[in-house]
């Protein structure tokens, strides 16, 4: 479904409210999977995730273009260098479905989407000319998206770089568009390299029979799975919400990695939570939840600064009670 007419024929959108949203469709592409529209209702969290809405053309005064500084950190196209020992390698900037809240949400889905066979030869040479990458990871638009046989050629071609030691794979195509991951997909991405998938995930209700079931295949084939979650306002800015979703995705053998504060992208503001709130939230998770299930909550400093763990602090030094009723110094 890629036009906002589509969405209210499916039912997602009100009839009345199609010119309104029309207009902000005509600035951030529309774009959401049948598995994905069958899975949601309107106005519920996978719904706000992904159906444009009128909010999305007013600007606050926070906002970004470039929050996170991809554009002061890309030397060429394709290539995002902001870390020494570690970069992205963005092969096509598509995805299956369109988030509301992308950072990237003003370049994903243009006529221009794939890098050439000249620009991808171009990024590799880049990589073999920084010794100093240790990992690569593939990113987008979402890298899963692309042929089972052009993706092979691209795991293959960075194995054979010396000093690439890691290969990581940032995707949400196993619970956007779960039919994606066949046999042929998996196979693409074998290698002697580490190679780790990242599935972002913002809500429980993603992980249905489909796609816990595409997961159980990236399993199945060896390749370790973790996780990054946005905390979204009015999708998981709870503590129950954010309890089930990390149950969720360790019950499906992904790991949680990160929690990531809602960036400064122009027109999300209507996402944001306070760095407070997100604080409180991770203070509730921590007596709650197993420590496999703890995500690090961070915040990607706007100016491409890079990503700092901005978890509340849980003891600051001073005396504790054992339950012996002794205290101790620390």
């Amino acid at each position: 479904l890629r036009r906002v007419e589509d969405l209210a024929a499916a039912g997602l959108v009100p009839a009345e409210s199609v010119a309104a949203i029309d207009r902000a469709a005509e600035i951030f592409p529309v774009a959401v999977t049948p598995h994905l529209a069958d899975s949601m209702s309107p106005g519920d969290a996978l719904a706000r995730q992904f159906v444009p809405e009128a909010g999305e053309l007013t600007r606050a005064a926070a906002d970004l273009d470039d929050p996170i500084g991809d554009e002061a950190h890309s030397p060429l196209r394709g290539i995002v260098h902001r870390y020494p020992d570690r970069l992205l390698l963005t092969p096509l900037l598509a995805c299956p479905a369109y988030c509301r809240f992308c950072f990237r949400r003003g370049h994903v889905g243009g006529p221009d989407a794939v890098l050439s066979e000249q620009e991808l030869e171009a990024a590799f040479s880049y990589i073999e000319q920084h010794p100093e990458v240790w990992e690569v990871i593939l990113s987008g638009g979402d890298p899963l998206m692309l042929p089972a046989k052009r993706l092979a050629a691209i795991v293959a071609r960075l194995s054979a770089i010396p000093h690439v030691a890691a290969i990581r794979i940032h995707t949400r195509v196993p619970v956007l568009d779960p039919a994606r991951v066949t046999p042929m997909l998996l196979a693409a991405l074998a290698t002697e390299k580490a190679l780790n998938v990242v599935i972002h995930c913002n809500h429980a209700d993603e992980l249905n029979a489909p796609a816990s079931a595409a997961c159980r295949d990236f399993v199945k084939a060896g390749i370790p799975l973790l996780s990054q979650t946005v905390l979204l306002r009015g999708v998981n800015d709870d503590a129950d919400t954010l309890v089930a979703l990390m149950r969720a995705l360790v019950a499906n053998r992904i790991k949680p990695y990160y929690l990531h504060h809602p960036d400064l992208a122009a027109g999300t503001a209507h996402f944001r939570v306070s760095l407070a709130r997100g604080q409180e939230l991770m203070r509730q998770l921590r007596g709650r939840l197993s420590g496999l299930c703890q995500p690090s909550y961070v915040l990607d400093i706007p100016g491409g600064f890079g990503k700092v763990p901005v978890g509340p602090c849980y003891y600051a030094g001073g005396q504790v009670a054992d339950t012996g009723g002794r205290t101790h110094a620390y």
